[in-house]
């Protein structure tokens, strides 16, 4: 119960704080509270967080709140006979999970965590805040150099759109592989 009590904290934590306030508070308070701590083990030994460790670090821990809630609803959305039935023929719980319920659950949950994936590409332009040299950073220096800012706007869209088809792509392709098998009413 206590560990629910947590995942629960953190899910609503990093689903309820914007992503530009968690980078933030990722990158400059990380770097703070660990040579804080790090004070307490090892005086005089210091850290620093650079910033793409930073933008990694916040972006997953925003996706991963997400994966998590997308994950748990999947998992709610399985029915309970399953596990049930595959426990009586006499398969382990862990067996069970991964044979019985993991492909469901992967199916099941594919759908979020793509959608999920798409607007983690679009909050990597976030990370140029923090002075890490993404595709809008240097699209942002471009402009800078050239006074053309419409060019290489467009270019910077475009290429987040190529992203985010592709991805689009991908996440089809897991998801008819993942449904590969199975029976849908009326199809």
């Amino acid at each position: 119960m206590a560990l629910r009590g947590l995942a629960q904290a953190y899910s609503s934590l990093f689903r309820g704080l914007p992503e530009l306030l968690t980078l933030f508070i990722v990158y400059y308070g990380g770097q703070m509270l660990l040579n804080r701590l790090l004070a307490l083990v090892a005086p005089g030994v210091a850290v620093e967080i650079g910033p793409f460790a930073a933008g990694v670090t916040a972006l997953a821990l925003v996706f991963g709140a997400y994966a998590a809630e997308v994950f748990a609803g999947a998992m709610g959305a399985l029915p309970r006979g399953q596990r049930e039935a595959a426990l009586a023929l006499g398969l382990s719980p862990g067996l069970a999970f991964r044979l019985v319920e993991l492909p469901q659950l992967w199916r099941l949950a594919l759908p979020g965590l793509a959608n999920g994936w798409a607007v983690l590409l679009k909050d990597t332009a976030l990370v140029s805040t923090i002075a890490l040299a993404d595709l809008m950073r240097e699209t942002q220096i471009a402009v800078g150099a050239t006074r053309q800012p419409f060019t290489f706007y467009l270019v910077a869209c475009l290429i987040y759109v190529a992203l985010a088809l592709v991805s689009s792509a991908v996440a089809d392709r897991l998801q008819a592989r993942a449904e590969r098998g199975v029976r849908f009413a009326g199809r």
